[in-house]
């Protein structure tokens, strides 16, 4: 069946401004979305970061917290990320334009403009540019953005957390931007059926060597998961591991997937963060963590984590060959029905913000066959 319409989802107050959009279209805000390791984010560095179309500046004050505001002076619109980390007279954290010196508090608000004289009263306090609520979890940096510009509140919720973030910092990173939809590059990486012939090679699947799979599925907060069973014979990876591996692999709007494999008591985390730069651009990060002793291979292991996702990459500059026509999109049972769920999370999603009510997860418990 073709696949379904998605509407943009934004706060209820901008709710009339947002008008629907097709799968591939627009964006889902009021919601948190990585930008970076904690580890990155140091105090007086500041970074300049994309997301949904925002230009952003996330960075850490001297009080060692950090914080995001749009990374534009309303004076003469230079990049704020390019000036200066300052520290007020109250010992606030704040940020110089590196054009006229114009300084704004990581509230946003603007805390000094140098060219005024004694003799000028304007109230510096009234001029602002836009704060995006950041918070930290699990050594990760998340940053909240509101449908509404104008949302100067906290979120109704934290950001989010994941179940097997081990062993300390995370062993394995790496990312890469997909040149695609939001929306592609999340139904892509969910897709089950890929892998055989994207990801082919001797250390992971083979085309000639499919089978039936059959997959219980269930709802879990803003998302699905699979629930936990045992390794594809397919994947050699799993073979690293040892023992019987039990693996569980969960999505959560509005772009988490993690698998979480348990091996006895030691346990791999493999997280995969979405965060939409633009309307044709998504940045993917993928953060392993580990207690299990493998990872003492990871210089080993990293280079296949690594061309993995660069698979998944050229796939995807290839579909944008057939995408540029903007064709119809067919989607099957059961092999897409994931894919189509992921519509349904993001309509209700939405519904609920608009209508000021709670989400409704629309996911219900199923059994899942396809071969691959």
């Amino acid at each position: 069946m073709p696949a379904d319409d998605a509407r943009t989802a934004s706060h209820p107050i901008s709710a009339a401004k947002a008008p629907p959009a097709r799968f591939g279209k627009g964006f889902l805000f009021d919601a948190w979305y990585f930008a970076a390791l904690s580890r990155e984010v140091k105090t007086g560095k500041l970074v300049r970061y994309e997301i949904l179309g925002e230009p952003v500046l996330v960075s850490r004050g001297k009080d060692g917290k950090v914080f995001a505001i749009r990374d534009v002076c309303p004076h003469r619109a230079a990049p704020l990320s390019a000036g200066k980390l300052k520290e007020e007279a109250d010992g606030r954290s704040s940020v110089e334009c590196p054009y006229h010196g114009w300084r704004f508090g990581s509230d946003g608000v603007c805390a000094s403009i140098p060219s005024l004289t004694s003799e000028q009263s304007l109230e510096v306090s009234r001029i602002r540019v836009r704060r995006y609520p950041a918070a930290e979890s699990q050594g990760m940096v998340f940053v909240w953005i509101s449908g509404d510009p104008r949302f100067d509140g906290e979120p109704p919720q934290p950001p989010p957390s994941f179940p097997g973030v081990v062993g300390g910092d995370a062993k394995i990173v790496d990312s890469m931007i997909f040149e695609t939809h939001m929306d592609h590059a999340v139904v892509g990486l969910m897709d089950p059926t890929h892998a055989p012939y994207v990801h082919e090679a001797w250390w992971a699947r083979s085309s000639k060597r499919q089978s039936e799979k059959t997959k219980v599925f269930a709802p879990s907060p803003e998302g699905f998961v699979m629930r936990r069973h045992g390794r594809s014979k397919a994947n050699r990876l799993y073979d690293i591991l040892g023992g019987a591996p039990q693996i569980e692999i969960t999505f959560r709007l509005p772009g988490y997937r993690w698998e979480h494999i348990m091996v006895g008591k030691r346990q791999v985390l493999a997280l995969t963060c979405l965060t939409p730069l633009t309307e044709t651009s998504t940045r993917i990060s993928q953060l392993i963590w580990s207690d299990h002793p493998v990872m003492m291979l990871r210089a080993l292991i990293a280079p296949f984590a690594r061309e993995f996702l660069r698979q998944d990459g050229r796939m995807v500059n290839l579909q944008n060959e057939g995408l540029k026509y903007d064709p119809a999109l067919i989607w099957i049972d059961d092999a897409d029905t994931q894919a189509k769920w992921y519509q349904q999370l993001k309509r209700e999603w939405t519904a609920s913000r608009a209508e000021g009510r709670p989400f409704v997860n629309p996911v219900r418990e199923t059994t899942l066959k396809w071969r691959s």
